[in-house]
């Protein structure tokens, strides 16, 4: 996989209409800790990319993906453009070449839709291809990038698609749906809200808020299909949204959306298997605050949870070898609703999409203590669902 700052430099490449060497050779295998935030150098003042996932069929509403830059020093997002003709595009993902974007597209007969990030500040939509499921909620591509997973929210299913050489995306080759265990107390079927290789490569996991599970599988690298090895059950009544590991590779930690706690897992490299322990708390108080993500710092020191109910960011120092989770505060996210957060790629700056006020948010992360302080101002896109920065 590409590095963050190469990625950078290949996609700044596109962007502009620069020269662009050829892709590199992509490992099969390979462990990516996220980033690790540092302290910015004195006076340095660098432009980033964001990519927003929207809601196209609300009101209001997006049209489409959208573009906009982002100081690095100031935290400051100004819009650039919109990728037009992609339906609900709720998550978004990017292939380790940093050529290719993919989008879900949520909605009855849910798809997933390859974006092309030509040169000149370009984009060029590849095609769509149907997920075999409805309301597709979340995408992810496998680090060798021949193979993209997407999870079926509605239908409860999980599904592959090969990816060709120029990043479009291929007919299917599986489609696998979660029919046990049976649906948690209030659920009226599996929820497939999220789909994830291990640190290892050798694993993927698929998490399900309506089975409260979380589902281990090896994938055959040369057919793309799945095989289910075990799956890891929760409390009933859970509601698992989103699985985040740690730099390690042996802990993962679980946002639980309907009992709005936060669970630590361990995790076996070797045989894929996922140990949920005991259940903790948000540090929302009582009620349901509906948990979205975690983040997890790349030096494995801290962890962010979003918080859309109580409209908030909780910090966790990260102890144990990542065993333990210690709460340390929340700060209020300045916006409603964070539906999803993302770190810039050197960690420095946190993202949050804030759905219903239709705003993405930033802070700056302090590399010493993981403190998060508001950096710029809240920027306006329609029912933001999903950021990525690059």
């Amino acid at each position: 996989m590409t590095p963050p700052t190469s990625r950078r430099a290949v996609l700044g490449a596109l962007l502009t209409g620069g020269a662009l060497a050829a892709a590199p050779t992509l490992p099969r295998r390979e462990t990516r800790p996220g980033p690790a935030p540092h302290p910015a150098k004195p006076g340095a003042r660098r432009t980033g990319t964001l990519f927003l996932g929207t809601y196209t069929s609300t009101s209001p509403g997006g049209t489409g993906i959208g573009v906009a830059s982002y100081d690095t020093a100031t935290g400051g997002i100004i819009s650039r453009t919109v990728v037009t003709g992609v339906e609900n595009p709720s998550y978004l993902a990017l292939h380790p070449t940093g050529r290719t974007l993919y989008a879900v597209d949520e909605q009855e007969n849910g798809g997933v839709t390859a974006v092309a990030l030509a040169g000149n500040g370009t984009f060029r939509v590849l095609g769509t291809r149907d997920t075999g499921g409805a309301g597709p909620c979340h995408l992810s591509v496998h680090p060798g990038g021949r193979w993209l997973f997407s999870a079926n929210y509605t239908s409860g299913s999980v599904a592959v698609h090969p990816l060709a050489a120029d990043g479009s995306v291929g007919e299917r080759t599986d489609l696998v749906a979660h029919t046990a265990p049976a649906p948690g107390p209030g659920q009226d079927g599996p929820h497939a809200h999220q789909i994830v290789t291990a640190p290892d490569g050798g694993h993927v996991l698929a998490v399900d808020l309506g089975n409260d599970s979380v589902y281990t599988y090896r994938l055959d690298e040369d057919r793309g299909t799945l095989e289910q090895l075990s799956y890891a059950a929760l409390r009933p009544g859970a509601g698992p949204r989103h699985l985040t590991f740690h730099a390690d590779g042996r802990h993962a930690y679980l946002a639980c959306e309907l009992d709005n706690t936060v669970v630590v897992c361990g995790y076996d490299p070797v045989t894929g298997v996922l140990t949920p322990g005991a259940p903790q708390p948000t540090g929302t108080g009582e009620g349901t605050s509906y948990p979205a993500q975690l983040l997890v710092t790349g030096d494995g020191r801290f962890a962010y949870l979003a918080n859309r109910g109580h409209n908030s960011l909780t910090r966790y120092a990260v102890e144990g070898g990542g065993a333990t989770l210690r709460l340390l505060d929340t700060v209020p996210v300045g916006g409603d609703f964070p539906r999803h957060t993302a770190f810039s790629p050197d960690g420095t700056l946190l993202f949050a999409a804030n759905q219903r006020s239709g705003t993405v948010t930033s802070f700056r992360v302090d590399g010493e203590t993981g403190a998060l302080t508001p950096a710029g101002t809240p920027f306006a896109t329609p029912a933001a669902v999903c950021v990525l920065p690059l």
